[in-house]
Protein backbone atom coordinates (compact mmCIF):
# COMPACT_ATOMS: atom_id res chain seq x y z
CA UNK A 1 0.00 0.00 0.00
CA UNK A 2 1.21 3.49 -0.84
CA UNK A 3 0.06 7.00 -0.02
CA UNK A 4 1.68 9.99 -1.70
CA UNK A 5 1.89 13.56 -0.40
CA UNK A 6 2.72 15.80 -3.35
CA UNK A 7 4.29 19.10 -2.42
CA UNK A 8 1.93 21.91 -3.32
CA UNK A 9 -0.98 19.56 -4.09
CA UNK A 10 -1.48 17.55 -0.91
CA UNK A 11 -2.43 13.88 -0.73
CA UNK A 12 -2.97 12.36 -4.17
CA UNK A 13 -5.19 9.45 -5.18
CA UNK A 14 -2.50 7.87 -7.34
CA UNK A 15 1.12 8.39 -8.38
CA UNK A 16 2.72 6.14 -10.99
CA UNK A 17 6.15 7.63 -10.43
CA UNK A 18 5.92 7.05 -6.69
CA UNK A 19 4.69 3.49 -7.20
CA UNK A 20 7.60 2.70 -9.53
CA UNK A 21 10.06 4.26 -7.10
CA UNK A 22 8.64 2.26 -4.17
CA UNK A 23 8.98 -1.03 -6.06
CA UNK A 24 12.48 -0.10 -7.32
CA UNK A 25 13.49 0.55 -3.70
CA UNK A 26 12.02 -2.82 -2.69
CA UNK A 27 14.11 -4.51 -5.40
CA UNK A 28 17.28 -2.64 -4.37
CA UNK A 29 16.84 -3.65 -0.72
CA UNK A 30 16.14 -7.30 -1.52
CA UNK A 31 12.47 -7.29 -0.53
CA UNK A 32 11.28 -8.13 -4.07
CA UNK A 33 12.99 -9.97 -6.92
CA UNK A 34 13.46 -8.35 -10.33
CA UNK A 35 10.95 -9.27 -13.06
CA UNK A 36 8.28 -9.94 -10.40
CA UNK A 37 4.93 -8.15 -10.85
CA UNK A 38 4.14 -6.18 -7.67
CA UNK A 39 0.66 -4.80 -6.95
CA UNK A 40 0.82 -1.32 -5.42
CA UNK A 41 -2.49 -0.30 -3.85
CA UNK A 42 -3.20 3.44 -3.86
CA UNK A 43 -6.38 5.28 -2.78
CA UNK A 44 -7.34 5.75 -6.45
CA UNK A 45 -6.77 2.12 -7.46
CA UNK A 46 -4.05 -0.46 -7.92
CA UNK A 47 -1.05 -0.45 -10.23
CA UNK A 48 1.12 -3.43 -11.16
CA UNK A 49 4.82 -2.57 -11.41
CA UNK A 50 7.66 -4.71 -12.78
CA UNK A 51 11.31 -3.72 -12.33
CA UNK A 52 13.57 -5.47 -14.84
CA UNK A 53 17.33 -5.52 -15.25
CA UNK A 54 19.46 -2.46 -14.45
CA UNK A 55 19.08 0.12 -17.22
CA UNK A 56 15.64 -1.15 -18.29
CA UNK A 57 12.59 1.02 -17.83
CA UNK A 58 10.11 0.13 -15.11
CA UNK A 59 6.84 -1.27 -16.49
CA UNK A 60 3.54 -0.11 -15.05
CA UNK A 61 0.02 -1.37 -15.72
CA UNK A 62 -3.22 -0.02 -14.33
CA UNK A 63 -6.40 1.86 -15.07
CA UNK A 64 -6.43 5.52 -16.02
CA UNK A 65 -9.33 7.89 -15.50
CA UNK A 66 -9.96 11.57 -16.08
CA UNK A 67 -10.12 13.47 -12.77
CA UNK A 68 -9.65 17.16 -13.59
CA UNK A 69 -10.39 19.88 -16.15
CA UNK A 70 -8.94 23.35 -16.01
CA UNK A 71 -8.03 26.43 -18.00
CA UNK A 72 -5.12 28.82 -17.87
CA UNK A 73 -5.68 32.51 -18.46
CA UNK A 74 -4.48 33.87 -21.81
CA UNK A 75 -0.85 35.01 -21.64
CA UNK A 76 -0.07 32.66 -18.74
CA UNK A 77 -0.62 35.37 -16.10
CA UNK A 78 -2.27 34.80 -12.76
Amino acid sequence: ELRVLERGAGWTDACGTGACAAVAAAVQTGRVERHTPVEVRLPGGSLVIVIGDPGERARMRGAAKHVFDGELPAGGGS
